[in-house]
């Protein structure tokens, strides 16, 4: 087990010659003849990632040498249009060589987590086992199997990425739906922003046990918004197959994406860019990563204009429209009288994360393409977004702090996927 190359530091923005230079030593390393390679990259969801550039730098090292095919790590959303492919990844690369994860029909079961484990990890919460499960692809005899993506904190399992884009990533339906209950009745505030979770243990449990012999290798980024300019920096790149490698970007990820408060924040206002959330499955980061900042009886505003639907899935969004956000005790009543939800823990969990629990007010602002009503009938309060976005304007406010000519000060948040707010009192 090693760590291949490693660059990566909170004063740093790696350029793109740092990043060709790192992905060069790292395959040096190797030292392997590689006729097939299988890239994991996530998919349009994790444009900040900077992962598409990776991606293209590795076809453009590997091809001359190597068939590489391409697989998005969808999970559960949906596949990419051809244009996201081409903003994402690059016009150069062929289409022909990505491939799409179906996470309910294409994918192998290796073997499980016992339920004895999942007791130990859940606190006693849960007892059941755990199919580890992932795309057939990945058996296709492939020399590397190269897994990238970026290290942020996550609502599910604390730290984004390393075996998550693996379990999840090109997971299936029995990993992921399980996996996001356990995180979610463990609870998301005592999880998010940490490297060692019950969700993490069971992710590296799952990989270290039943693919092991798989030639796979992590190249994860640390990224962060400059303020000054409103472009997106590599903070750092970690390239490894083991667990220091992402020991590392943690470390990292923690002191560059977690924005920690001095004391509870009343009103929050939050942007979901159209281009990347179109749905409250993507959108309710804006629930997940501020909660831990909000005051009781506070106020979050989501201002939501590419909003159209609630699940990147079909029958997740049915659920959600049948069950709605409505709290941890009305969740869990509803798994337990109803076999559709009890199939589906992954749309269960994110019921219970998109929830406020009534301690704070969630309003989303939707733009033409969804209605009030829809959005209401979940479980949220609804505003205009033309009405809210004339009040809160994404195009003058700041991130962080704003005062408004009424004097009304708000907290300001242009991209909910970027990091975690929370007290600093739960983190020092």
């Amino acid at each position: 087990m090693t760590t291949y190359a490693c660059k990566g530091g909170t004063d740093l923005a790696l350029t793109l010659e740092d990043k060709v230079a790192l992905i060069k030593s790292a395959l040096d390393k190797i030292n392997r003849p590689l006729k097939r390679v299988l890239i994991l990259p996530p998919d349009f969801t994790r444009f900040n990632s900077n992962a598409g550039v990776l991606t293209n730098i590795l076809y453009k090292l590997l091809t001359p040498n190597a068939h590489v095919d391409i697989m998005p790590a969808l999970g559960t959303h949906f596949p990419m249009t051809e244009q996201e492919i081409k903003t994402m990844f690059g016009e150069d690369i062929p289409l022909d060589a990505f491939k799409v994860h179906d996470w309910r029909n294409d994918i192998v079961t290796l073997g499980e987590v016992p339920g004895s484990l999942i007791k130990e990890w859940s606190e006693g919460k849960l007892d059941y086992s755990v199919n580890v499960q992932c795309n057939k692809l990945l058996f296709n005899n492939y020399d590397l199997i190269l897994s990238v993506g970026q290290i942020v904190p996550h609502e599910v399992v604390g730290m984004a990425n390393y075996t998550k884009n693996i379990m999840v990533g090109v997971g299936g339906p029995d990993m992921i739906n399980k996996s996001h209950f356990l995180g979610a009745s463990y609870g998301l505030e005592r999880l998010m922003g940490l490297a060692d979770t019950p969700v993490r243990k069971l992710f590296n449990y799952g990989v270290h046990t039943y693919l092991k012999d798989l030639p796979i290798v992590y190249l994860l980024t640390v990224m962060a918004k400059n303020h000054e300019t409103g472009q997106m920096e590599m903070k750092g790149l970690f390239i490894g197959d083991d667990d220091e490698t992402y020991a590392k970007g943690v470390k990292l990820s923690q002191q560059t994406n977690l924005d920690l408060m001095d004391a509870p924040v009343k009103k929050v206002v939050v942007y979901l860019d159209p281009e990347e959330f179109r749905s409250t499955w993507l959108g309710n980061k804006a629930v997940y990563r501020t909660r831990m900042m909000i005051a009781d009886d506070g106020d979050l505003i989501i201002l939501a204009p590419g909003l159209k639907q609630f699940g990147e899935d079909p029958t997740n969004d049915k659920l959600i429209r049948k069950y709605g956000y409505k709290g941890t005790p009305a969740t869990l009543k509803a798994v337990a009288e109803n076999e559709d939800l009890r199939q589906n823990l992954g749309a269960a969990a994110h019921l219970i994360h998109g929830s406020s629990e009534g301690r704070f007010r969630i309003t989303y602002c939707p733009g033409k393409n969804i209605t009030k009503e829809e959005v209401a009938s979940v479980g949220f309060l609804v505003e205009d977004y033309d009405k809210m976005a004339k009040r809160y304007n994404p195009e003058t406010l700041k991130d962080g702090f704003n005062t408004l000519p009424d004097g009304e000060e708000i907290f300001y948040i242009s991209n909910p996927a970027l990091g975690l707010w929370a007290l600093k009192k739960n983190f020092l």
